[in-house]
């Protein structure tokens, strides 16, 4: 019997993947490092935002360098609070700094140092950003200065509840490892541009850590350094959301079987000098649903503060539609 003989390509060498991963990862970290910062925070680690995310080890983080003059980037639960900040650079310095903004509804704060010609990192479009592709993070986790870990983007789009109770949202995923003391670093790409601030972890799960969108962070990094707050504003309801009767949400067309129920009004709120009551049920901003508290959230921007607008709602079965000046949310302590 003749011998068949195999004629199948060979695949490509193991050892040369292996190390053309290796070099992207470590040529992505020689870009970044030298912006990577460490911050020790001493202020009132009681404060909610401290409380509200776990990874608040003893008053210390990460953060980054985004411009050469000394305006870094960090989480808000981080710094929130601080009555002393001081970075250490790569380099072996170290800085006071002082707080530019704050902004617990992103969990971003922008953070500046008096030094010039500072190494600083790119923010990356995150709209490019794909599932699969490698992500890196820098940061002090437990203390330990300018650790790397590195793994693949998991999941784009998720959202996570942030330290004010608002929903942050086009939160990428990641599986390269974080401990607590990674929050505010950076995850970044192969080109060692940024993709992400690292911000979360899921205990006790394995391989499930989040990461702000490098576009967020550029939008509202740019609104801090103009203005110290991001402009919000507010209607002033303690909402709950609740399901719609059927017939009721028949009977108007109502698209969704959904709506946030006002369970308190503060005095004097928009709200209240709008006619809402407590009971009422909220369906609608401008036209826009409102089918859950954090959709209402996403439509009081800035933009809205001062202008009116008509916010539709149920009031027993009938639809109601009154005018409301939805106002500036005051700036949180």
């Amino acid at each position: 019997m003749r011998a068949i003989l195999s004629h199948e390509p060979a695949g490509p060498d193991d050892g040369l993947l292996i190390d053309a991963y290796s070099e992207a990862v470590s040529g992505a970290v020689a870009a970044a490092h030298p912006a990577v910062v460490h911050i020790e925070v001493q202020g009132n680690d009681a404060s909610a935002a401290a409380k509200a995310m776990p990874d608040r080890p003893g008053g210390s983080g990460s953060g980054f360098f985004i411009s050469p003059d000394g305006y870094l980037l960090t989480n808000s639960h981080v710094v929130h609070g601080a009555r002393v900040l001081r970075v250490f650079l790569a380099d072996g310095r170290k800085l006071d700094a002082s707080l530019v903004g704050d902004d617990p509804d992103s969990d971003l704060a922008v953070l500046r140092v008096s030094a010039d010609d500072l190494s600083h990192l790119s923010l990356a479009d995150s709209t490019a950003v794909r599932p699969g592709q490698i992500a890196i993070a820098i940061g002090s986790p437990m203390g330990f200065q300018q650790t790397v870990t590195a793994g693949i983007v998991s999941g784009l789009g998720r959202s996570l509840r942030g330290a004010s109770g608002r929903l942050i949202d086009n939160v990428i995923q990641t599986d390269a490892a974080l401990n607590p003391g990674n929050s505010g670093g950076p995850l970044v790409n192969t080109r060692g541009e940024v993709i992400g601030v690292n911000t979360a972890i899921i205990r006790p799960a394995q391989g499930i850590c989040f990461a702000i969108a490098s576009n967020t962070a550029r939008w509202v990094a740019a609104w801090l350094i103009k203005e110290g707050r991001i402009r919000r504003s507010f209607i002033g309801v303690a909402g709950q959301n609740v399901p719609l009767i059927r017939k009721v949400a028949r009977y108007h067309r109502l698209a969704q079987d959904t709506g946030v129920l006002v369970a308190g009004l503060e005095p004097d709120s928009p709200a209240a000098r709008a006619g809402l009551l407590e009971g009422d049920i909220l369906l609608a901003l401008d036209g826009e649903p409102t089918p859950a508290v954090d959709a209402l959230h996403k439509l009081l921007t800035g933009d809205r503060i001062g202008e009116r607008a008509i916010i539709a709602f149920l009031r027993g079965v009938e639809l109601r539609r009154h005018a409301i000046i939805p106002l500036e949310m005051p700036g949180r302590g």
